[in-house]
């Protein structure tokens, strides 16, 4: 993933209201929502709504699709992969790293 995305998708995570919108469409999956139930779900006005789903779009996190007279939203599982690949492809100084809890992490950040 091209640092330029890396920047823009965490810009626009950035936020509360767009994590929240995003974590959304996680969990609904790749059917996704259509966006009076993605305002709903959230808890905010549709028209505020389309100036959080404008910045994800931009991030390339969220696609957008019709389906007759609704627009449906999804979140883009490749860049969310990208992203997360992004973050930890030099994770434990490219040695493999197991799952990490809290009990086998030092406080200074040494993780075994």
């Amino acid at each position: 993933m091209e640092v330029k995305s890396v920047i823009a998708a965490l810009a626009a995570l950035a936020q509360e209201t767009r994590l929240a919108v995003f974590r959304l469409l996680v969990q609904a999956g790749p059917s996704g929502l259509a966006a009076a139930q993605i305002a709903e779900g959230v808890g905010i006005a549709p028209s505020l709504l389309s100036f959080h789903l404008k910045e994800l779009l931009h991030a390339d996190l969220v696609t957008q699709t019709r389906e007759g007279r609704s627009l449906i939203y999804a979140a883009n599982f490749e860049a969310m992969n990208g992203l997360l690949g992004f973050l930890t492809e030099n994770c434990c100084g490219g040695n493999v790293c197991s799952p990490v809890t809290v009990s086998n992490c030092s406080k200074e950040g040494a993780c075994s």
